[in-house]
């Protein structure tokens, strides 16, 4: 299935149910940073929730509303990249991303975002990706400001993560943005 060679040590690859256990063990041994940011580590439990995930994922793919891949460095898996979802009539898309703990300040997530902007821009031809992150995560935060998107705005109270109400920054760039 799809694969990106992003340098001769990493590539991305859509997740496949073959990846379950994997990616599981890499959720497990870095639950603690991601779960500081995001909610599905609490809510995957064993391997039979990453399958489901995956699942998810593909049928999302496959209905061409979006999906996740796996991103690869020297042979372990790393992290996930996905488009959360796209909207055909407006052209756009939004961002996620995930790594693992011990993966982390290598540049690997820039590089995946990168790889994810120019695949929506060259070959799905949108208009518009956005990245959101709740304002106080700075790793997540400084990806989409390296990689120039214009912060839009802050919604307040926008999630709710572990009886706490997180503000969520929002980041978009617009295709001719990209291309300048």
């Amino acid at each position: 299935m799809f694969r990106a060679e992003m340098d001769e040590h990493t590539y991305l690859a859509i997740l496949e149910e073959r990846h379950a256990q994997e990616l599981f063990d890499l959720i497990n041994e870095s639950r603690d940073s991601i779960r500081k940011w995001l909610d599905f580590p609490d809510k995957t439990i064993a391997v039979d929730d990453t399958k489901a995930f995956i699942r998810r994922s593909l049928s999302r793919f496959a209905n061409n509303n979006g999906y996740w891949a796996g991103i690869w460095h020297h042979g372990q898996i790393a992290g996930s990249i996905g488009f959360l979802w796209i909207d055909w009539d407006a052209k756009r898309t939004e961002i996620g991303y995930w790594l693992g703990s011990e993966f982390e300040g290598n540049g690997l997530m820039t590089k995946a975002c990168h790889a994810f902007i120019a695949h929506a821009f060259n070959e799905l031809h949108l208009r518009k990706i956005e990245i959101g992150a709740a304002t106080n995560n700075i790793k997540s935060r400084a990806i989409p400001e390296r990689l120039g998107f214009t912060q839009e705005g802050i919604m307040r109270n926008y999630e709710r993560l572990h009886d706490q109400y997180l503000d969520r920054v929002v980041y978009g760039l617009i295709k001719d943005e990209w291309h300048r």
